[in-house]
């Protein structure tokens, strides 16, 4: 049997094809296909606005300016996330503060987090970055009214979590990233994300002062908007009117944008991404049935998210199986197991604070005890549209084979 990764990409003959009408078209970037995605992602998961980008990382650096962070803020964040996560606050110069896990969910925990910004003075802390992990919604609703109570700017990290749903107080049903609660929303576009270009990201805000600052910062800091010049005409080289050639450079922005080939690329996926979005579900309900039964698997985020979808629990939220996490002992025994069948299991994450970047800055084990432990045992099995039921069987023989 072929390896067997934890996550693939899935590229159809549409998507071929979209590629190829862009290449044979006269713009290979900043031209019509960039804005058709943005607005398809925009409606996709019910936000206003949304901004294409070169990356993830390009996103959560251009949210952190966006927000205004600058020297000296400090942030918090989850230790369970990729470190772009966390980076990008230091990319501002601000300070990044981490608060541990709830291990049920693996997620942000909202009473560390308060514990944090009660034990200092209203003002302390500028902002959260939230982060839906495996493709688990934060309730973003309560995390909202944390923000407001102190003076906070949320940035939602839903790189995993395209589709996912949680349901707030009111009985509606509110998709990650839709920009209900968060000032912004950032996603991934990489080939293990549920939409693929390639690299790719995507800002979504309901925040028009927010969304025209992050067009300018995607561009070199550039406008070519006649209302906002600030330079007089003559400056410009024009009489009457601004000449037609003029820009204004207005900020120290970057080139982050997105090709348009890489965006027809991500517009024909969209087509798609409701059929895999329970695609994965299913797999991940497949895994729960059969691992329900093991005493060696000692995951309760898994089993959790499968009773919530029956019983209520956690607000009739809808995982999106970015990521199928199960924790488990004798972890590197097992891991080794499985690459020696072909399944190319994977570790999400090690926790962020114990990268020696930060622990240079004086973060250390202990510090976040349910995110070390969690790292102890969690590893990631395949979860992708396209996995067969033989390589799914496969996975769930071996995984039963180590234990037995």
């Amino acid at each position: 049997m072929r390896p067997i990764p934890y996550g693939r990409q899935h590229i159809s003959e549409e998507d071929i094809q979209a590629v190829v009408e862009v290449l044979r078209s006269d713009y290979l970037t900043q031209g019509p296909w960039v804005a058709r995605f943005e607005e398809a992602f925009a409606d996709y998961v019910g936000s206003e606005y949304a901004v294409a980008v070169a990356n993830g990382t390009a996103a959560l650096h251009l949210c952190s300016l966006a927000v205004g962070v600058k020297p000296g803020d400090k942030v918090i964040t989850t230790p369970i996330t990729f470190a772009a996560t966390a980076n990008c606050v230091r990319y501002c110069g601000g300070e990044v503060f981490f608060a541990d896990i709830d291990p049920q969910t693996y997620l942000l925990d909202i009473l560390e987090v308060r514990k944090l910004l009660e034990s200092a003075p209203i003002g302390t802390y500028k902002g959260l970055i939230p982060v839906d992990f495996a493709g688990r919604p934060v309730d973003m609703e309560s995390f909202r009214k944390l923000a407001d109570e102190f003076g906070l700017w949320i940035i939602e990290d839903a790189c995993h979590a395209p589709g996912a749903y949680f349901t707030d107080s009111k009985g509606v049903r509110q998709k990650c990233g839709n920009g209900n609660y968060a000032d912004l929303a950032i996603f991934s576009f990489h080939p293990v994300k549920h939409i693929a270009t390639g690299e790719g990201g995507m800002i979504t805000t309901n925040n028009r002062e927010l969304y025209e600052k992050l067009l300018m910062l995607r561009t070199h800091g550039i406008t070519r908007e006649k209302s906002e010049f600030k330079n007089p005409v003559e400056l410009a080289g024009g009489v009457n009117d601004y000449p037609g050639w003029y820009m204004e450079m207005q900020e120290l922005g970057f080139n982050y944008r997105l090709t348009d080939f890489q965006a027809a690329l991500g517009l024909s996926q969209i087509s798609r991404a409701e059929k895999y979005l329970n695609k994965r579900f299913e797999i991940a309900q497949r895994y729960n049935n059969e691992f329900l039964k093991c005493e060696y698997i000692t995951d309760k985020n898994i089993f959790g998210v499968h009773s919530e979808m029956h019983s209520g629990f956690y607000q009739a939220a809808f995982h999106a199986y970015h990521l199928y996490v199960i924790e488990v002992e004798n972890r590197l025994a097992f891991y080794h197991y499985l690459r020696e069948n072909n399944i190319l299991a994977q570790i999400h994450y090690f926790p962020t604070h114990l990268m020696p970047y930060y622990k240079s800055m004086g973060w250390s084990h202990g510090d976040m005890p349910r995110a070390e432990e969690y790292y102890k045992h969690c590893i990631s099995l395949p979860v992708f549209p396209t996995i067969t039921d033989s390589e799914l069987e496969h996975v769930m023989e071996t995984v039963m084979n180590f234990f037995k």
